[in-house]
């Protein structure tokens, strides 16, 4: 006979997920289900707690509660695993300033063990062709954040983090980024104040409201 089926683990799993910093509770309890191929939205007002979800996610911060898994790798324990998974841009583009475009993308090849070869394709990807032997400190910040957006889909993550992604970013930059999301086969989580720019991009929004999901 043949083997049953087995569901896959869903893409991002957080149960009672609570993160504090001192006595503030910027997490407080949030639960959050994504499979394969969602597209959430994370909204809500300012020190809702959308940067520290991502952070955790992203594996950058550990929860303080809760349980956290990406593809079944439950964090902080199994980070390692599921690091390859995830490709994180956030609020600031964490590039180096003294290196060129492509020396960055060099440095987060080696680490992934990505093939040199698509590092050109990348760079041309987000509009940055012919610009990666200059230094990054000379880029406006939309082409830092170009650079940013490069560098975390150059290991082809399953998981996309996004942290105010628009921020920063020009006409052509958001058209760019529009046609990079549209791409089929990832799932995406993206913490805005825009919700309306992602019209016909996101299937689902979750809104925080002081570390909570609001109803």
């Amino acid at each position: 006979m043949p083997s049953p089926e087995v569901d896959p683990a869903p893409a991002v799993v957080c149960a009672g997920l609570v993160r504090r910093f001192g006595e503030r509770a910027a997490l407080d309890g949030v639960d959050l289900r994504l499979h394969a191929g969602d597209f959430v939205l994370v909204t809500g007002p300012n020190g809702a707690g959308k940067t520290t979800l991502l952070r955790i996610l992203a594996t950058v911060l550990r929860p303080t509660a809760g349980v956290v898994a990406i593809s079944g790798h439950e964090l902080p324990r199994a980070a390692p695993a599921a690091r390859p998974l995830i490709g994180y841009v956030a609020h600031g583009p964490l590039t180096y300033p003294g290196l060129t475009a492509r020396e960055n993308l060099d440095l987060y090849a080696a680490l992934y063990g990505v093939p040199a070869d698509r590092i050109a394709p990348a760079l041309e990807r987000v509009g940055l062709q012919g610009r990666g032997r200059d230094p990054v400190a000379d880029f406006s910040r939309g082409m830092a954040q170009r650079l940013a957006l490069a560098r975390a889909l150059l290991h082809r993550p399953a998981l996309l983090l996004l942290d105010e992604p628009t921020a920063g970013l020009d006409s052509d930059g958001r058209a760019l980024l529009r046609e990079v999301l549209a791409e089929p086969g990832r799932t995406v989580i993206v913490s805005t104040h825009e919700p309306g720019w992602f019209e016909g991009l996101a299937t689902a929004e979750v809104r925080l409201v002081g570390g909570r999901v609001a109803a």
